[in-house]
């Protein structure tokens, strides 16, 4: 016999608020989800996303380890223990005036006896009159059957040269490009220091001849970049009249490298293709934006992806609210950390031993990517894995590449630096010079070479159409 229940009123009303209710939190959960997600991006920085230090407006002071929490903070200056550093002092040739103080030999008693030995004091000055002016003479000649007045010819680096001679041009345009300087601010210099007054005008003109002078060894750098054996390139934001430009940093590593520049008003794979070309045989180190990844599904290029950008999007996971994410990206921190150690006792291992261990821990890394948490963060970085673990991980098999881009990085400071003061450049003229200034700065500082002596030694080149001189490693 079946038993009929019969529904209670108040039992339905019930029910029905319990899945009105129900309904109502699964909502406010995803709302919660949603805004936690939107904080966690909110307090992104430098250190857990690829935002630069100069956008972390306040940074919270750093955690204080145990180690450290009863140490007293180091003093300025020489620390106790280290070694002294001096300045050396001026060699004999290169003293221009001696000056000598003695005793008068009448207050001298027969007790003492002068050394050819002296207590000195070296002073550097700066002379009265910073520069020279050479006057050069054309005599005029008179024809006396049609009474026509000719010059003689001057020679052409003079005519080339102007008013400003090579030196001086070459410290207008040190100025202009290595010290961030206007041309305001270096008529002012010229004006107040060494009481030489030059326009704005005309030192605009100066640096267009500096920047014709430095075509001929810039052309000769990109013509080598499709030949290098490794590449580390990125590219930022550039201003120019409204508009968002790109600069392009392409980056031979090692002493005997070089470091070129190019403003291109694209960011896609298409610059990549115009200056490395479609054969291209070297390694590119790179973030993982999507032109890099355009070219390597184009040409099937070989990668090396910056581990210094993935660390920092692993980081950010920690810094989420979902536990479970937030373990994911603590163990993959973990397995990461064993990968470097590895690889810094490179040297201090056998070769096969060395080998052995590079492989555990790159397999390590990879058993922890195959199988991330649900959320997208932690999806898309076991995605990357899954599609270019070979290019994450060339570093350990291949001499000479290393696993970040932070050399190609540390050369753009110098250029978000220009970018922030002269905000950017107007036109094409502009764009040449900076291209052209920057890579003569970054490769002369890399070769250890004087950048003002390049810049001398390529304007006089330009002025008595003479061969140029090469940023290109010089064989030993």
């Amino acid at each position: 016999m079946k038993m009929r229940c019969k529904t209670c009123p108040n039992c339905e009303r019930l029910a029905q608020r319990v899945t009105e209710l129900e309904k109502r939190l699964t909502a406010a959960l995803a709302r919660i989800e949603e805004l936690e997600k939107q904080l966690a991006s909110t307090r992104k920085n430098s250190s857990t996303s690829s935002k630069p230090p100069s956008s972390d407006i306040v940074k919270p002071p750093r955690p204080t380890s145990p180690a450290r929490a009863g140490q007293k903070r180091r003093r300025r200056g020489g620390q106790l223990g280290h070694k002294r550093h001096q300045r050396t002092p001026f060699q004999p040739e290169e003293i221009d005036t001696a000056w000598i103080y003695e005793w008068p030999e009448s207050s001298l008693s027969a007790e003492w006896k002068p050394l050819e030995e002296f207590s000195t004091v070296q002073q550097v000055d700066l002379a009265e009159k910073l520069f020279e002016v050479v006057e050069h003479r054309a005599r005029l000649y008179l024809y006396r059957p049609t009474g026509e007045i000719i010059a003689a010819p001057l020679p052409e680096e003079v005519l080339r040269a102007g008013l400003v001679g090579p030196r001086l041009s070459a410290l207008i345009a040190y100025q202009k490009g290595a010290c961030h300087m206007t041309y305001r601010v270096i008529e002012t210099f010229f004006t107040d220091v060494m009481h030489l007054p030059l326009s704005t005008g005309q030192l605009a003109k100066v640096v267009r001849k500096a920047s014709a002078a430095l075509a001929p060894s810039y052309a000769q750098l990109q013509a080598a970049l499709p030949g290098r054996a490794m590449l580390n390139v990125d590219e930022t934001g550039h201003p120019e009249n409204g508009q968002r430009l790109w600069t392009w940093g392409f980056h031979a590593p090692q002493p005997q490298g070089f470091t070129f520049f190019h403003i291109d008003s694209s960011r896609s794979s298409e610059v990549l293709k115009e200056f490395l070309g479609e054969t291209f045989q070297g390694v590119v180190g790179c973030d993982y934006h999507s032109a890099y990844r355009k070219f390597l599904h184009d040409i099937g290029a070989a990668m090396q992806f910056c581990w210094s950008h993935l660390i920092r999007d692993v980081k950010y996971l920690v810094t989420l609210p979902d536990a479970v994410t937030r373990r994911f990206g603590e163990k993959l921190l973990g397995k990461i950390k064993h990968l470097f150690r590895t690889w810094h006792r490179r040297e201090q291992m056998p070769a096969n031993r060395w080998s052995r261990e590079a492989d555990r821990a790159k397999r390590a890394v990879l058993k922890v990517v195959r199988r991330p948490p649900g959320r997208g963060e932690a999806q898309n970085i076991g995605e990357r894995f899954r599609k270019h673990s070979d290019h994450y991980f060339r570093f350990l098999a291949t001499p000479g590449v290393e696993p970040t881009n932070n050399a190609m990085e540390q050369r753009f400071r110098f250029v978000v630096i220009d970018r922030k003061i002269t905000q950017g450049t107007r036109g094409e003229a502009g764009r040449r010079w900076c291209e052209r200034i920057w890579t003569v700065l970054a490769t002369c500082a890399q070769q250890g070479r004087s950048a003002f002596d390049f810049l001398h030694q390529s304007i006089v080149a330009y002025f008595t159409e003479q061969p140029f001189p090469s940023l290109l490693p010089q064989p030993p």
